[in-house]
């Protein structure tokens, strides 16, 4: 029976990201230098919008790396501010003896070097100016800007995940796909899940259960998810994410 399981397991793991490919959803050899950074037009313009905004958004990683994950980050314009701030981890900057850790304004939805972003949490009004204010603490609080590993982290999505954390409002629901983001904080075994509505264990982002009511129940094995949304009843799978409503 453990045999099949295995053969099954590892038919769905090989066919998922095969199916990917052939679909073009992912595509490689993208040159970084000319890929598309442009908005795509989903977030609201500041001239019209008065009120404050905070957005968190997702995107699927360049080349070979958008098989296994996304790139996430996020936005913030305070009440009749002009511009967005956005603020991420750019692992690359590592390299140059600067931090990772980014915030600056910028186009708060643009393609993420031409893979197109997708909103996965936002406030507006009095709730987000009290976001603000939290998020722009998280930033400077998070432990690891001189640190990037792209698995299983500390990374992109183990920010996202860090700033979620601490500003609970937020109820952000992180993707399946954010590898990453269970990697745990100064390695504490035990913390709350990203959206804040339940508990997570992770033994260094390899090994993991999450229980929460945003995201249901996820098992996480070296760094791959897996798991059931029961608020919105789906399957959350590597590689593909939610197969579901």
């Amino acid at each position: 029976m453990w045999l099949r399981i295995a053969f099954f397991t590892a038919l769905v793991l090989f066919a998922l990201p095969l199916s990917m490919i052939v679909s073009g959803t992912i595509q490689f050899g993208r040159d970084w230098r000319t890929a598309d950074r442009a908005s795509a037009g989903i977030a609201p313009d500041p001239a019209e919008t008065p009120e404050a905004v905070v957005q968190v958004y997702s995107a699927r990683a360049i080349n070979w790396r958008g098989l296994f994950g996304v790139h996430t980050w996020i936005a913030t314009k305070p009440e009749g501010a002009s511009h967005y701030t956005v603020h991420q981890v750019i692992g690359w900057r590592i390299y140059r003896n600067l931090s990772a850790v980014v915030s600056a304004p910028g186009i708060p939805d643009g393609y993420w070097f031409g893979n197109p972003p997708a909103i996965i949490a936002e406030l507006r009004g009095a709730e987000a100016s009290r976001a603000i204010e939290q998020i722009t603490d998280s930033v400077s609080q998070y432990p690891y800007p001189y640190h990037y590993r792209l698995w299983p982290g500390p990374n992109s999505n183990t920010f996202t995940a860090f700033v979620a954390r601490h500003v609970p409002e937020l109820k952000v629901h992180m993707p399946v796909t954010a590898i990453g983001k269970d990697f745990p904080t100064d390695g504490i075994l035990i913390d709350r899940a990203p959206s804040g509505t339940g508990f997570q264990v992770s033994l260094f982002g390899l090994l993991g259960v999450l229980v929460a009511r945003q995201e249901g129940v996820e098992v996480n094995v070296l760094g791959l998810s897996f798991g059931i949304d029961v608020v919105r009843p789906a399957l959350k799978l590597p590689f593909v994410g939610r197969l579901g409503w």
